[in-house]
This record gives structure tokens, sequence and C-alpha cells, in this order.
């Protein structure tokens, strides 16, 4: 496979002196086209940080993000403002949904920005909503519709414009248990079958055993990662759980 993104020796630091706060130490490596990737580590060990910079919410102190051909690490924030909106899509904990909108024009919205035909939105919008199962809820608007369902509309919306890459920060943190499992088995489904790639960070190993491969973070820097290869998830979710369990910590601080 190719990689579609490539981390350098990324470091994040914040604050001066004596009040400086290194939240990413060194951190180097790289996500394949059609990767499920997972980030995983105590709290405060620099998960969010991590996947803020490769977003380009933030940007690093030093070091490199190559995601295809552009460095993201060096651009300016114009620059990184038409990246963000061409090229990613982002799937975050509280939705961000607009409650004034119905659930097809919430979905739609990316595609009305960038002046899409109404042809080609119509189709777009109808095909992402029956794959997360939300077809019979375009009529409807944010507050009728349940918290699961609200997220599904969120992830429809970030993969309506076919982004290189999908950035998720705890996306199942609100949901009860079948409705993160709904979530997770229709991304995991995107990434298998459309080769959607995406990278997710999760406390929860549940939330994990969804991909193929997890970077283990401690300390602002990379510990560990493991591969799910040809182990059932059901394995792979043994494997996790005794990974954050090696970890340290408090339980609860970890899954």
């Amino acid at each position: 496979m190719e990689s579609l993104v490539i981390v350098e020796n990324i470091e994040k630091t914040y604050g001066k002196g004596s009040n400086e706060f290194k939240a990413l130490e060194n951190i180097s490596f790289t996500i394949e086209n059609g990767e499920f990737v997972g980030i995983m580590g105590p709290s405060g060990a620099g998960k969010s940080t991590l996947l803020n910079v490769l977003a380009t919410i933030d940007t690093p102190t030093s070091g490199n993000i190559l995601i295809g051909s552009d460095n993201i690490a060096t651009m300016k924030e114009e620059q990184l403002a038409d990246f963000r909106r061409d090229h990613l899509g982002f799937i975050f904990q509280d939705y961000n949904l607009l409650d004034s909108l119905t659930v097809r024009e919430n979905i739609l919205l990316p595609l009305a920005i960038a002046k899409k035909k109404p042809a080609e939105i119509k189709e777009r919008v109808e095909k992402i909503a029956k794959t997360f199962g939300i077809s019979d809820l375009l009529d409807k608007f944010p507050y009728q519709i349940s918290g699961g369902q609200k997220q599904r509309t969120a992830a429809s919306r970030a993969l309506i414009t076919n982004p290189k890459m999908i950035f998720a920060d705890e996306p199942t943190g609100a949901l009860d248990s079948k409705s993160a499992t709904d979530l997770l088995e229709s991304m995991a489904s995107l990434n298998e079958v459309d080769e959607t790639t995406i990278m997710m960070v999760t406390h929860d190993a549940y939330a994990a055993s969804f991909c193929r491969r997890i970077l283990f973070i401690k300390d602002g820097q990379l510990s560990k990662e493991i591969h799910r290869g040809n182990d059932t998830r059901d394995q792979f979710f043994k494997m996790i759980l005794d990974e954050l369990g090696q970890m340290g910590g408090e339980v609860n601080d970890v899954i």
C-alpha cells in the first residue's frame, strides 16, 4: 500500500521557560491509504494533541506532516483552511450539527459550500444516508433524533465530500452501546469496502477493536503499536486490553 500520511519527528510544546510543557515528543509514523488506525493511551498522554496537529486544528512546534504530497506543517492558516475543507473529514464526540437545518441539509452543507450541482448533491446524500442507515431521517431536525442518529448524521456529513482522510475524536463517547456499535460497524464497512482512511482517537478498547492497527501513546511519545492481522475482532479486543493493562495507571484512566 502507498503511504497517505507521513509524520516525521513531530513535537508540540506549550508555554515557555519554567512553564514549558512538551505534549508531543519526537513522534514519527506512517498511515497507508485505506488504513483504519486507532490512537490510545492514558488520559493526558497526548492523544488529542496528536490528532489535532494531524487534522490541521493545531500546528506542531517542529517536524513535518505530509498528507499526500502536501506538508501541512509548513502551511499558512489560509492554506490550511482550504486543505481542511477540500481533503479532510471530522467526526467529533459532540456532533456539531446545526439545529436549524434538517438532517439532509446538515449532510449536504459541505457540498453546497463547494457549489456542487444539485443532482450530484442529491445522489451523494442518498448514498451516504443509506450507508449509515438514516435514509428515513433526512427530513427531520437534530432535536427530533437520538444521539446515535445525530452521530451517524455527523459521520455522513464528514464523508460526503469523499475526503482523503477521516479524523474521529472519541466518536462513541456520548453514545449508548448499540448506537456506538452501529456507528463503528458503518465506519469499518466504509474502510473495508470503499478503502476510506480513518484515524480514530479513543479511550475505549471495544471501539478500538474495530481498527486494523493501534498506536499507543504515553507521556507524549509513541510507546508501541499492534496490528490486528488475521485475528478476529474479539481476539484483537483482548490484545488491546492486555496492552492497556501493561501501560499501568488507573483502569478508568486508561480504558
